[in-house]
């Protein structure tokens, strides 16, 4: 029988039993049952009343390859504390042929072990409701008292010795300058540009983006307002922003609700953090204009050239610059040889990523030939104690090796060339006059833009999670010099084998 371990606690403060612990539990119980462990799946902070895990869900979703016949868990409440969500995965794991076994809960098979079982998972849903209770009884005691109630400490506070919140004289700053600027008139792209561009970080040392910037203006915490669920204390907590201010930027919030084309000086640029400047390097950021007619104009400027610190490159227009991105994409999409070449990058990436599977499936292909040479050997009359000694070996070596091919395939399944080619072959059927979609398209494949006076350098990803490509990366390349005639591509090329490959294209 072939096994997966799947452990869990539910925070950090409250682990119950280590995952070590589950673990080594567990594999000794599969050792007393001669059970194989392939693989484990753990779940750390995580609460088991709700199926939001993703290692539980990965498992569950593996289940299916029928690689494993059963779940061991420490006990079954590691497996789910909610009876609904217990039997559901239970019924799915069943259909996939595998089930789920308790290591330290002897449960019978008959009508009892359903009985206990049944009892088991209800003791333990009663336990997570109690818990529940209790936990929330002292979160109101903490509020009422002003102390914090855990969660993330918003920026500009930190949290002091005495789990009360207190101004942090580092980041506050920065909190009181967004609610002024965008009280004065900016727009919250434009301050979420400007932070970046002077290196600003939020809390979990990460670029400010627009999605963050809401909780912050609307976070009553800033005028000294403690709020946990019904109770509300005014002055609970240090303020950061006058009361005046804070009430002049929900009015402007507020108007833009009502008329959302107000809250969008500047339209959504699609190459945010992947447009830089050929001179320089800088990122290109979006700006716009009006005209003495009163027409808005929409461009990207670098960076370095907005605050004239000594780059003299000059704007290029938002549309014309996008559209082209769009449109060399799309080719490069509908273009079979390419896309062929693509999917043999990424199963090259794929094979350079595992190179112990590929030498496991040869070892295990030699195996078998010694097993059917034996088995040969046999049917001609050869049959010795060193002939029976030598197959068993050989039989505990394929054994030893599937289960090790099982163990690697778990950690990372691979694609085949067609899956790979199916799924970008679905982007041919991107409608590119729709925003969201050409957003989709450029996050998908464009690494990054380089914008040079006389062309174009669009570099493209074929591997997940692959870095912005620099200049330096490209100055250091084999790439020509030369620029192609009335905008038509150079060739496809490879800057190094660890990077994107690039298109070239004349600046038109």
């Amino acid at each position: 029988m072939k096994a997966v371990i799947y452990a869990r606690y539910s925070s950090d403060s409250q682990r119950e039993e280590s995952i070590e612990g589950q673990l080594r539990e567990c594999k000794e119980y599969a050792e007393r049952n001669g059970i194989t462990v392939l693989s484990t799946y753990i779940d750390r902070a995580l609460s088991a009343k709700t199926d939001n895990r993703p290692d539980f869900q990965r498992m569950i979703k593996d289940s299916a390859n029928g690689l494993f016949d059963i779940v061991l868990v420490w006990k079954l409440d590691r497996f789910a504390r909610n009876r609904y969500d217990s039997a559901h995965y239970k019924a799915i794991l069943k259909k996939n042929g595998v089930k789920v076994v308790s290591a330290k809960e002897a449960i019978a098979e008959d009508s009892t072990g359903i009985l206990l079982e049944s009892l088991l998972e209800g003791y333990a849903e009663f336990y997570s409701v109690e818990l529940s209770e209790k936990i929330h009884r002292g979160q109101k005691e903490n509020a009422l008292k002003g102390l914090n109630n855990g969660g993330g400490i918003p920026l500009g506070y930190v949290l002091g010795s005495d789990k009360r919140l207190a101004v942090d004289p580092m980041t506050a700053p920065v909190v009181l300058e967004i609610f002024t600027r965008y009280a004065e008139g900016e727009t919250v792209r434009a301050i979420v540009e400007s932070l970046n561009e002077r290196g600003l970080q939020t809390k979990h040392n990460k670029p400010y983006s627009l999605g963050s910037f809401n909780a912050i203006l609307k976070n009553r915490k800033y005028i000294g307002e403690y709020r946990y669920q019904d109770v509300v204390i005014p002055g609970g907590v240090p303020a950061i922003v006058p009361q005046e201010l804070f009430d002049r930027v929900q009015a402007r919030i507020a108007r833009n609700k009502r008329a959302p084309a107000m809250s969008k000086a500047d339209e959504a640029f699609l190459l945010t953090t992947k447009l830089f400047c050929g001179k320089c390097g800088r990122l290109m950021v979006g700006e716009s204009g009006t005209s003495h007619t009163g027409k808005k104009h929409y461009y990207y400027k670098c960076g370095s050239a907005k605050r004239k610190t000594g780059c003299t490159k000059k704007a290029v227009k938002k549309d014309w610059i996008e559209n082209l991105v769009v449109e060399r994409t799309m080719q490069m999409i509908f273009d079979d040889t390419t896309l062929d070449a693509i999917a043999s990058m990424v199963l090259d990436v794929q094979a350079r990523e595992n190179t112990s599977l590929p030498v496991l499936k040869a070892q295990l292909a030699q195996t078998e030939q010694g097993i059917q040479n034996m088995l040969n050997a046999i049917q001609q009359g050869i049959f010795t104690a060193s002939t029976k000694q030598r197959l068993e070996e050989l039989e505990a070596t394929k054994e030893r090796l599937s289960v090790s091919i099982l163990q690697e395939e778990l950690q990372k399944p691979h694609l085949s060339k067609e899956q790979i080619l199916f799924f970008l072959q679905r982007f041919r059927a991107i409608d590119t006059t729709k925003p969201e979609q050409r957003q989709r398209l450029i996050d998908s494949f464009v690494n990054a833009v380089y914008v040079y006076d006389d062309k174009i350098i669009l570099t493209f990803n074929y591997q997940d999670g692959t870095e912005t490509i620099t200049l330096d990366n490209i100055n250091g390349s084999d790439l020509e010099a030369g620029c192609p005639p009335n905008g038509t591509p150079v060739e496809i090329t490879m800057i190094s084998t660890d990077v994107p490959f690039l298109f070239v294209f004349a600046h038109l």
